[in-house]
């Protein structure tokens, strides 16, 4: 079952308990996000649930699920959709999308967040032509880290870290955005929402049925988007790796652009096995905030050492 997006998003105007709708801002498998506006016009994301392979929209703008064998599946989801805006909505962190509201509407459920201006890392990798220095990559995914750490303590993981879900405020502080949980609940149920990982961000586990879950595999997430943004561009897919592994090391590819240290960090964040990643959140972010960490290695002992590290962010 599929829909065009004008058939599946709310039309402009349209209300929604004291918030009118603006205009869609993405469409995915699993839900509509949009722009609307309080009776203050004060602006606001209103996520709703729709997995599209479940359900549909009728004339009266309500959520239906047309065929009975598919309504275990969309109460499911349904409810991790609605927990994960519970724990969201008391987690208050910079780096976490903050969730106001929640609330059943239409036959689904409707998440409020915070609207915020700025642009997505991959706009951020556009502009800075494919790649970021070692300074903005420590401070950002050290501060992304900061909000994970809460977040895991909420017993909550976010299951699609990607650089489209990390949002860069206009004051240039990360902000993580879309979690993945209720999405993955689905996607190991139901072989239709297999699409719905995200090629090469997606942990090996992910992709196993009854294979464990933990912060390990937010932890993979986080390792592929420093190898993106060191220029790699998307991972190859995990599950393809575990077959027969093409992807160069960070260690290999960027050894004249990044210090050893993160090299190695990305590349134990990439371990296939969960077992030889970083073992805890905090003790990543640790590594990442470290001040001191080598030149890169082709630089090592010349004389330009000192005015490369100032240009690049690095500390002797």
């Amino acid at each position: 079952m599929t829909q065009s997006n004008q058939q599946t998003a709310l039309p402009a105007g349209s209300r929604l308990g004291e918030y009118t709708i603006v205009r869609q801002l993405s469409v995915g498998g699993f839900s509509v996000v949009y722009l609307a506006l309080d009776d203050q016009d004060n602006k606001f994301a209103i996520k709703e649930y729709l997995p599209r392979n479940l359900a549909m929209r009728d004339d009266d703008g309500h959520v239906t699920v047309p065929h009975e064998l598919d309504r275990e599946a969309f109460n499911l989801g349904l409810k991790c959709f609605f927990e994960e805006g519970r724990i969201l909505s008391g987690i208050s962190h910079p780096t976490v999308v903050r969730v106001i509201n929640f609330f059943r509407a239409n036959q689904t459920v409707y998440m409020v967040m915070e609207y915020a201006d700025g642009r997505s890392l991959v706009r951020e990798l556009e502009l800075a032509g494919g790649r970021l220095d070692e300074r903005r990559l420590r401070k950002w995914f050290a501060a992304l880290l900061s909000g994970l750490r809460e977040v895991h303590l909420q017993r909550l993981l976010h299951l699609d870290i990607k650089p489209a879900n990390i949002y860069l405020r206009r004051n240039g502080a990360p902000l993580l955005l879309d979690f993945g949980a209720a999405r993955q609940t689905l996607s190991r149920r139901d072989k239709h929402f297999a699409s719905m990982y995200t090629p090469g961000f997606a942990a090996p586990e992910q992709y196993e049925k009854d294979a464990p879950l933990g912060p390990w595999t937010d932890i993979y997430a986080l390792g592929a988007c420093l190898y993106a943004c060191m220029g790699g561009g998307t991972p190859q897919i995990s599950k393809e790796r575990k077959e027969s592994d093409r992807l160069t090391p960070a260690s290999k590819a960027f050894r004249h652009l990044y210090s050893r240290e993160l090299l190695e960090l990305t590349d134990q964040c990439l371990a296939l096995s969960p077992e030889e990643r970083p073992a805890t959140v905090p003790g990543l972010q640790k590594r990442l905030m470290a001040e001191e960490y080598s030149p890169p290695e082709e630089l090592a002992g010349s004389k330009w050492v000192g005015w490369i590290k100032n240009l690049t962010g690095g500390r002797s």
